[in-house]
């Protein structure tokens, strides 16, 4: 009896675990789940997306959080299970068909339900086309019409003329969504980038860069023209039709970015609209270092170097040798470098230097002429200076650095260590190289001009860029030339309220003088206990508070400045969202300077060694697609959702 009875207590025991294991199992534990990888939980009913910093409604399921990563991000293949609205695809089922309906996931790309299939085939090929800069005679290209055909056999596939049309479509669509979304923007800066295509014809791109509600730094390219050879006089009306297109006035336009071969336009920008004008820092970068590298001997011991990487691609021999010299190590191979990109130059020099005991070994060897001496000690010296600007360059890039507000504390930086390294025990060649650097920094950017510097819209956004407002890049005298200038254009931005203000602080002056003598006479009332004196009779003893006449406008200013300056990882435009109801009309200013961006196209793309396969097919394609296919692939989120896109 007592052991049966032990075996049953032992039963309800392995029973009760059982069923507290499977509780345990179907609470939903969200720290273990993959998606919170993506999201942060904001109290029991939101969560916000670490990517685009949305915020969601959540009520104890993924449902939601999941289509948005599959929607609005492309994340479909991020470890997390399967669910029916995201079926898996399976390869040991027959037929394609039924894999190709499996493979369809819930997304922006997914047909809606009331489209038919042929439709939403059809809609899929036009995503294709303007997502990877594909013509429209796709679809008469045999191995695409091969695989559709096998994938679904009995589909009817567009014309090359009706997905040119569909093309047309949806390119109205989208550009009517942009006017709608630009007509809100407080301020837009022109970005104007050129480039060549396979007939040798010059396109120019020209995209609107805001800030939106948010405070995010988006980019929309507006237009892409095919001009005839170059860079016309009639550059001017050419940006004003299409702001006329998209129903944007010239007032809202403050500054346009160019690349090196609008420079010459600049003045007539600003005679024509009061635009300032300012080259990409990319370019000049480029043609700073340039001027440096063509002093006489490192242009002789850089066509060396070309020389030496060239015998080794071109020699199969030697080139076994090299590598099989590298074999065992993960050094990496010769490159050579393009007359367009000085960091390809470096990226050449550094591989060089660090093969050196392998390469002298193989010409040794071969029974080669040797690289002289004197040229890898001038290779040895000029890596590092070299260097200096790629951190720079490396900085640009970072994603909270897409503001011209970080240019002047980075050209500030590259400016001093090139001069401190270039006179601690250098050569005198390495000397000439840093002088003519630092000479064509200060052509470009006016370093030691501070009378001019002080106007750069660069340096007015690095003063309302918590990170660099010290602008330690300055002399005294002109941080306090600067902050007048910034109190200057706060002035002019609320000179109603001032004027407003101003009739308000008169009247309170007035009072306060006829109350005066009233209020001393309250003090010689001893003996109806203490005398309640008005704060403004103090102005006779200590002065008028300073802050009595001081329009709104510049206590935020003052306030502004007395705030801790922030770390250099800190997004400027996230510190202004948290905080431009601190500062409302300092936000303002904030908007029309922080939107300024440091380069013509994405600095990631900007400052590549090598162009990307896009950027070959953007040069390939046909001129009578090439604006409409081009300005979905760029606004590719506004025409998926018909949003603002992310940044």
């Amino acid at each position: 009896m007592a052991s049966g009875f032990g075996a049953t207590i032992r039963r309800k025991r392995e029973k009760t675990s059982s069923l507290e294991r499977t509780s345990s199992t179907l609470s939903v534990d969200h720290s273990k789940s993959k998606l919170w990888n993506y999201y942060t939980k904001l109290g029991d009913a939101y969560v916000e997306c670490k990517v685009c910093k949305k915020q969601l409604s959540f009520h104890n399921s993924t449902t939601t959080m999941r289509e948005h990563l599959v929607r609005r991000h492309s994340l479909r293949s991020i470890g997390i299970p399967p669910t029916k609205e995201q079926p898996e695809l399976d390869y040991h089922e027959e037929g394609a068909v039924k894999r190709l309906r499996q493979a369809l996931p819930e997304s922006g790309l997914c047909p809606s339900v009331s489209e038919s299939r042929p439709q939403a085939i059809a809609n899929l090929i036009l995503e294709m086309v303007y997502r990877d800069l594909h013509p429209p005679s796709l679809v008469e290209d045999e191995g695409f019409r091969l695989l559709l055909s096998y994938l679904e056999p009995n589909v009817e596939l567009p014309t090359s003329t009706q997905l040119a049309d569909m093309l047309w479509h949806k390119y109205t669509v989208v550009k009517q969504q942009l006017k709608c979304f630009l007509k809100s923007a407080l301020s837009v800066v022109l970005s104007i980038v050129s480039w060549t295509d396979h007939s040798k014809k010059l396109c120019l791109a020209i995209t609107a860069n805001v800030i939106d509600d948010d405070w995010r730094l988006c980019r929309y390219l507006l237009e892409t023209q095919l001009l005839q050879n170059k860079v016309d006089d009639n550059l001017i009306e050419r940006l004003g039709s299409v702001l006329t297109e998209f129903g944007l006035s010239s007032n809202i336009v403050s500054c346009v970015v160019h690349d090196a071969s609008m420079s010459t336009h600049a003045q007539s920008l600003k005679d024509t609209y009061g635009w300032a004008s300012l080259c990409c820092t990319a370019h000049v970068l480029q043609l700073c270092v340039q001027a440096g590298l063509e002093v006489h001997e490192v242009k002789e011991a850089l066509v060396a170097a070309r020389r030496l990487v060239n015998y080794f691609q071109e020699d199969f021999k030697a080139s076994c040798c090299l590598h099989a010299k590298l074999k065992v190590t993960s050094k990496p191979r010769l490159v050579m470098d393009s007359d367009q990109c000085w960091i390809s130059t470096l990226e050449m020099c550094q591989c060089l230097l660090d093969l050196k005991w392998a390469i002298l070994s193989v010409l040794e060897e071969q029974g080669v002429k040797n690289f002289s001496e004197h040229h890898w000690k001038l290779l040895q010296d000029l890596v590092p200076m070299l260097k200096t600007i790629w951190i720079a360059s490396a900085f640009l890039q970072e994603e909270q650095n897409a503001s011209i507000s970080s240019l002047m504390p980075c050209v500030h930086g590259i400016f001093t260590t090139i001069g401190q390294s270039s006179s601690e025990g250098s050569c005198g060649v390495i000397k000439t190289v840093a002088c003519q650097i630092r000479s064509e920094i200060c052509r470009h950017w006016s370093m030691l001009e501070e009378e001019k510097l002080i106007t750069n819209p660069s340096a007015i956004a690095s003063f309302l860029d918590p990170r660099f407002k010290e602008l330690r890049f300055l002399k005294p005298w002109a941080r306090g030339e600067l902050h007048t200038i910034v109190r200057n254009l706060l002035s002019q931005m609320c000179e109603p309220c001032a004027t407003r203000q101003s009739c308000i602080t008169s009247t309170t002056s007035s009072c306060c003088v006829e109350g005066g003598t009233e209020d001393l006479h309250l003090v010689g009332q001893k003996d109806k206990g203490p005398a309640v004196v008005s704060e403004n009779v103090y102005d006779l003893l200590l002065g008028r508070d300073p802050t009595a006449s001081m329009p709104e406008a510049h206590q935020q200013l003052e306030n502004y400045m007395v705030e801790p300056v922030c770390k250099r990882t800190t997004d400027p435009l996230e510190w202004w969202n948290g905080n431009h109801h601190r500062f409302p009309t300092l936000a303002r200013l904030a908007r029309q300077y922080l939107v300024i961006p440091t380069t013509t196209v994405q600095p990631e793309h900007a400052f590549r060694t090598v162009s990307s396969s896009l950027e070959k097919r953007r040069a390939t394609m046909d001129a009578k697609y090439i604006n409409h296919i081009l300005f979905l692939h760029q606004n590719k989120d506004l025409a998926e959702w018909g949003i603002k896109p992310s940044v």
